[in-house]
């Protein structure tokens, strides 16, 4: 079996250090506050800043990784001698994968005798996280590099994305929602609980009124659809709201006697978009 290594980008929501524990390398999207203002990634601003300025109203915008970023980082893997897996953030929501596919289509013609494949996750946050991780363990296992990328095909419906906002201005930002619609959201108290379907992209599954609700809804669509409701991995995210990701994962403990492997934070690139306080649960279900 040739040497390959697993790469992907900052969209999976997993600490570096974490990746790094996992042998998996990444690139990172960026952001700005200010239009024309030079981008950042997220290890150039620490999140209760990033958090912080949106609740003051400012807006970030987000770029996804630049064709030149992804064709440095695969080439100085072919140069070593090592093949690539990317798995990257959903098409649906971000330019990224295709940027990552024309990047190593400008390597591959270079190096020839390398494997590079990338697979689209139509995941995003931790949802791609636990991909990673599902990926890292068979490539643990001795899986070679082509089957992996037929095994993520294979399970990627299966990864299941449920999560809540909490404040629908951001929604209305990004279109999913009217002016109209988001300011009655919120005054009555209404939340979305929304899921990442099978082409990657967000819809909006049902309305709850208050946030504990939200929350408890998330536990239920567990519940509902988990391959393995008590042994499964599980994962939760949170955009600055870590007290509501541990209602979670006790509610999840109480109620089902589900664990939680993982808690991390949304990023600057999903929390532009979600908004500070967005909640949300990833698991291997039934179907998406």
């Amino acid at each position: 079996m040739g040497d390959y290594v697993i790469y992907t980008d900052s969209g999976c929501d997993i600490a570096p250090e974490l990746l790094a524990q996992w042998g998996v390398r990444f690139c990172s999207l960026s952001f700005s506050f200010d239009e024309g203002a030079t981008a950042r990634t997220e290890a150039e601003m620490p999140l209760a800043e990033f958090y912080h300025k949106m609740r003051q109203g400012e807006r970030a915008m987000t770029s996804f990784v630049s064709v030149s970023a992804f064709a440095a980082a695969f080439e100085k893997e072919a140069a070593a001698g090592r093949d690539v897996l990317y798995l990257g953030f959903s098409s649906g929501l971000s330019a990224t994968y295709r940027s990552a596919k024309l990047a190593m289509e400008e390597v591959i013609h270079r190096y020839p005798e390398r494997t590079l494949l990338a697979v689209d996750s139509l995941c995003a946050s931790a949802g791609l996280g636990l991909l990673l991780y599902l990926a890292t363990r068979k490539k643990a296992q001795g899986m070679d590099i082509w089957a992996l990328a037929d095994y993520l095909v294979d399970v990627r419906p299966h990864i299941c994305h449920w999560f809540t906002v909490d404040d629908l201005a951001y929604l209305k930002r990004g279109g999913r929602l009217s002016a109209t619609v988001a300011f009655v959201g919120n005054v009555l108290g209404i939340k979305p609980v929304l899921h990442v379907d099978d082409e990657g992209h967000l819809v909006t599954v049902c309305k709850v009124r208050g946030r504990k609700n939200a929350i408890t809804t998330l536990a239920d669509k567990l519940a509902g659809t988990a391959l393995d409701l008590k042994g499964g991995t599980v994962y939760i995210s949170h955009a600055d709201c870590h007290a509501d990701a541990v209602l979670l994962r006790s509610i999840l403990a109480e109620r089902y006697g589900a664990t939680v492997d993982v808690v991390t934070d949304i990023g600057p690139v999903i929390g532009a978009h979600a908004g500070p306080g967005t909640l949300a649960l990833f698991f291997v279900g039934n179907d998406r």
